[in-house]
């Protein structure tokens, strides 16, 4: 199965990494960055009592070269990132990578001081000039929004130091962590013969049908694990300890603060919907006990977390897995059918499982050529099915934007916003399998899949939001061993699991292989899942009254999760994020399914 999943096709963006066009991609880049520089230089001595007319001009300019700077990277870097991502081995990528990295710290020095100069001007001078240029009156929102997050900035000196640092430091870490994951292998033994498996092979079997080959991975994943573990704690106290400095030195209430303004929500939007999670425990723990009972057992180990359920013999060729969401995508609107087809059909996608390439699952936009790549573990399962379509409902997200013609600046949604298209196809994915299968068996396979991946993006989310919020609280004290975050990660999964998991058998390494704690960049990327969830949960039920009328309007959101906050744009569907009852209400959806579930 694994090996007639495709892998994706690059030579549209450029023919390869020692070509000429993309060597003289690099070389403009070079040369807009010079130029960007130049122009800052002049356009910073503007100030609040600047014509205003006169300084429309100058911050529509800048929005303008940005955008094209920003067009070129969101180019260049997915194109290396695509080699990095499926071969760490390529050592011809790796250092194209480390290359690029290196001007692109000229990006962010220069980014930083257009933010310092919009906090100067102040956000009146900027509404007042925004009045004045089209390109400054478009682009609004972040104009403003980069001027009211300047004040979280180090002195230019120290943010320069800083932009230098991260290469060799918080980035450099993250980097380490995801090569020596993706280049793991274990020798395993399955179906009665001994293979190497990469480790997202081996993560993968913890939904085989057989109990003994979930434990023996489980096992086996383990004792792999811990041969790293001080390699990767080092890396976690070395990403968490430059950002808690950085974060303290740029007058950060804690780490979550930055989070927040990334997210574009507030605290009190957060608590709500965390409040609301910790209320459905119970029910998801009312899930985790009927799949136990299931399996004969009174309490589930980790291994059986994943174990499939109910009887189902589908088990998706490529061709199938295509033809299934095509074809349930145009019910949802023909335009995200034939858009899906386009995907496929121009190999966007990278599906094979093999050595060197990186787990999990991801979608990366491509500015230069306005498409979208994803990368997966294709496996046959309805689960990776269901990758796919969440993914494909990411590059969806893409393209909504691509066709209302946004800049990259107007693109910059937040992660919170981000999963919303992604979570309603991959919604769409399943409850189109619930629809079209002929018993209760096939029923019950298929809402294992759907709550099992509902409970992760609740339950889980939500014990790796206590993880890595008491990481970065004893990390401001000390580094931390392997044994403490070995320790940190059992007892958050014990707050947010409760009795539905056998204590005994948790998974304590859960923190090794998950990128999301390796990035300098953004922290707590977790709960914006949820958020993702819970919200797209809520606009399937409005898509559910409304019908096709819903569409259009879904799109504008799509198109437009860039340039508003999430309560704003929210409030345009008549739904009230600060409130717990909106997330209650997505979280009651989920119930019934619970509920249908345990009934079966």
């Amino acid at each position: 199965m694994a090996a007639k999943a495709p892998r994706w096709d690059m030579t549209n963006v450029y023919p390869s990494l020692d070509s000429k066009q993309f060597k003289n991609a690099i070389k403009k880049y070079k040369a807009e960055l010079d130029e960007l520089e130049i122009f800052l230089q002049k356009a910073v001595k503007a100030n609040s009592k600047t014509d205003a007319k006169r300084l429309g001009k100058l911050l529509g300019e800048a929005t303008e070269r940005f955008n094209a700077l920003f067009n070129l990277s969101g180019t260049i870097s997915p194109y290396i990132y695509s080699f990095v991502s499926t071969d760490s081995r390529n050592k011809e990528a790796m250092r194209a990578l480390s290359a690029f990295e290196q001007m692109s710290v000229r990006a962010s020095v220069l980014n930083t001081q257009f933010q310092a100069w919009t906090g100067a001007l102040g956000q009146t001078a900027i509404k007042k000039a925004a009045k004045m240029n089209a390109s400054s009156k478009s682009h609004e929102f972040a104009l403003l929004e980069t001027a009211e997050q300047s004040k979280y900035l180090m002195s230019p000196a120290e943010e320069t130091l800083a932009a230098d640092l991260t290469l060799s430091g918080g980035n450099a870490f993250g980097k380490l962590q995801g090569t020596v994951t993706s280049q793991m292998t274990v020798d395993f033994e399955l179906n009665g013969k001994t293979q190497k498996m990469p480790m997202p092979a081996l993560i993968n079997l913890r939904s085989h049908p057989d109990e003994a080959t979930r434990r023996r991975g489980y096992e086996a994943e383990n004792k792999a694990w811990e041969t790293v573990q001080e390699t990767l704690t080092a890396c976690m106290n070395g990403v968490k300890g430059e950002t808690l400095t950085l974060d303290k030195k740029r007058g950060r209430e804690d780490a979550l603060h930055a989070s927040l303004d990334f997210a574009r929500i507030d605290r009190s939007t957060l608590n709500a919907m965390l409040s609301a999670m910790k209320d459905s425990f119970p029910m998801f723990q009312r899930y985790f006990k009927s799949k136990a009972k299931r399996l004969g057992k009174k309490k589930l180990a980790w291994w059986d977390l994943f174990a499939p359920m109910g009887k189902t013999d589908t088990v998706y060729s490529w061709n199938e897995a295509r033809d299934f969401i095509t074809r349930n995508f145009s019910q949802f609107s023909p335009e995200l059918g034939a858009f899906a087809k386009r995907a496929f059909d121009n190999h966007w996608i990278d599906a094979e499982q093999r050595e060197g390439k990186r787990g999990g699952a991801f979608c990366m936009g491509v500015e230069g050529v306005k498409e979208s790549r994803i990368m997966s573990n294709f496996d046959g399962s309805f689960d990776q099915v269901s990758t796919l379509a969440h993914e494909l409902g990411h590059a969806f997200h893409n393209e909504c934007a691509y066709q209302a013609g946004k800049t990259p600046i107007q693109q910059n949604t937040p992660m919170t916003l981000a999963e919303t298209a992604s979570i309603m196809c991959e919604t769409i994915a399943t409850e189109a399998a619930l629809k079209e299968i002929a018993n209760p068996q096939e029923e019950l396979a298929v809402l294992e899949a759907q709550i099992n991946g509902a409970s992760q993006t609740i339950v889980d989310i939500y014990s790796r939001y206590l993880f890595e919020k008491e990481v970065f609280e004893r990390r401001a004290k000390s580094e931390l061993s392997s044994d403490e975050l070995n320790d940190i990660m059992e007892r958050a999964q014990k707050a947010a699991y409760g009795d539905g998991l056998d204590e005994r058998y948790l998974q304590k390494y859960m923190w090794t292989w998950k990128p999301h704690y390796y990035s300098s960049g953004f922290s707590f990327y977790n709960y914006p899942y949820a958020f993702g969830l819970l919200f797209a949960t809520g606009l399937y039920a409005i898509y559910q009254k409304r019908g096709a009328e819903f569409v259009p309007a879904y799109k504008e959101l799509l198109a437009s999760t860039g340039e508003a906050r999430a309560a704003d744009l929210a409030d345009k569907f008549g739904i009230n994020i600060r409130t717990k009852k909106f997330w209650a209400d997505s979280l009651a959806i989920i119930g019934k399914r619970v509920d249908r579930y345990c009934k079966l």
